[in-house]
């Protein structure tokens, strides 16, 4: 049965991340569905209330029985943080006068370390790769892309030829929730994406419609898929004899962890590897594009060593 007192709001909440927030698909319906659960909490012990008379202590004695039945620490953090935008939603929308969730604490979670390749096994790995091939040409510069610039796989395949700005050493990458930066890319990586430019892509015979803008194609001339990704990055690991499981990701870990160890602003590392504090209107009038360019050339290992 369908509960009125709640239901508008969590369609309006839908819209709300859709629109205003730009969240996946995914993200979207995991929040509202954390959402209905509270809602369904409250009605199986008796309080048959809507969003707006929910009170702290309701929201604590929730937290408490989610964890008495065994959820999971971060599964209880990620719905904590889906009330916490709720209520920030009703805030907005005027449904309340003040926040329940303000004083709550989510449980402390032990952070996973990041798996980190060495500079040595990115060269090994980049010393796979066959440049004699069509193939090897595009395959060796997607490799110098995910570890000079630290691109998520998604914006590795979703790069446009239109946002790539060599002849100034830059990329406007476009990621999640649709934000943009602009990262600097270094001499060998525009090397290597140049030999594929103009010794493959160049020469495909035909390209998809639709799929004219994209950078990195595969033989059909279609957008690269992020699978296709994994599995060039796997088997340059496999023959480069590297244990480790190595994904796109490794790559951007190690990009960040590099440029840490040699002692670039963690400032200017979370400007490049666009974490969420990156403001999309202001990135071009706020970024010293100059400290961002001369970071990356003192400190990425593939600038410093020949």
């Amino acid at each position: 049965m369908e509960n009125l007192l709640w239901t508008p709001w969590i369609r309006g909440f839908e819209a709300f991340l859709l629109l205003e927030r730009s969240l996946s698909a995914n993200t979207i319906e995991a929040y509202t569905r954390d959402v209905g659960k509270l809602a369904e909490y409250l009605s199986l012990h008796g309080r048959r209330i809507g969003p707006s008379e929910v009170q702290g202590e309701d929201l604590g004695t929730f937290l408490f029985w989610l964890n008495e039945l065994g959820l999971s620490a971060p599964s209880q953090a990620r719905l904590l943080s889906a009330l916490k935008t709720f209520y920030k939603y009703l805030l907005l929308e005027g449904g309340i006068k003040d926040d329940p969730t303000a004083l709550l604490e989510g449980p402390r979670l032990q952070r996973s370390i990041p798996s980190v390749l060495s500079y040595d096994d990115i060269q090994a790995m980049l010393a796979t790769i066959d440049l004699s091939t069509p193939h090897g040409l595009r395959n060796r510069a997607i490799l110098e892309m995910l570890y000079a610039c630290g691109l998520r796989v998604s914006e590795l395949c979703d790069l446009r030829l239109s946002n790539l700005f060599l002849d100034v050493e830059f990329l406007r990458v476009i990621g999640k929730g649709n934000k943009e930066r602009i990262v600097p890319i270094g001499a060998d990586a525009i090397k290597h994406l140049n030999f594929y430019l103009e010794g493959v892509r160049n020469h495909l015979p035909e390209i998809k419609k639709g799929h004219e803008n994209y950078v990195f194609l595969n033989r059909r001339g279609a957008r690269l898929s992020r699978v296709m990704v994994f599995l060039i990055v796997k088997e340059a690991a496999e023959k480069a004899g590297i244990e480790q499981i190595v994904s796109p990701h490794t790559f951007r870990h190690s990009f960040a962890t590099h440029l840490l160890e040699g002692g670039a602003d963690l400032k200017a590392i979370q400007d490049m590897l666009g974490h969420e504090s990156i403001l999309t209107t202001e990135i071009y009038t706020h970024l010293d594009t100059d400290y961002l360019r001369d970071t990356i050339m003192r400190y990425h290992p593939r600038n410093r060593r020949g």
